[in-house]
């Protein structure tokens, strides 16, 4: 099964990206903090990462940080998602793979995540 967690402690947020996700097939796990962030990740295994900026208690760009850290889990992507006005800026300074800026486009969303979660092609 496809399967996103989504880092965001905006409730709406949260049932939007559920509604929409799930109807594209996405078992969808959804969390209003990141303080045990890996741990969920390990505990989930999800094909890709959606993370919030603004997150309790840490924030996204640390959360993201650490998730890089993790030999294990440094190759699921992960989408940082904002209203900031810089958010390319802050999507690299945190490593992620990709950005969204809020509110987002549900096709732009959508396309990111078929992306993301498309096989890559091994060796050139």
């Amino acid at each position: 099964m496809k399967r996103i967690l989504v880092f965001d402690d905006d409730k709406s947020i949260i049932g939007i990206m559920k509604f929409i996700l799930e109807a594209k097939g996405w078992e969808v796990q959804c969390f209003t903090q990141c303080n045990d962030a890996v741990y969920q990740i390990r505990s989930h295994q999800p094909g890709i990462i959606m993370m919030d900026n603004n997150i309790p208690d840490h924030g996204g760009i640390f959360a993201i940080k650490t998730i890089k850290q993790q030999i294990d889990l440094m190759h699921i992507p992960i989408i940082y998602f904002t209203a900031h006005d810089n958010i390319k800026n802050l999507a690299k300074e945190a490593g992620a793979d990709a950005y969204l800026a809020k509110p987002f486009d549900l096709d732009k969303l959508e396309e990111l995540i078929e992306t993301l979660s498309s096989p890559k092609p091994i060796g050139c």
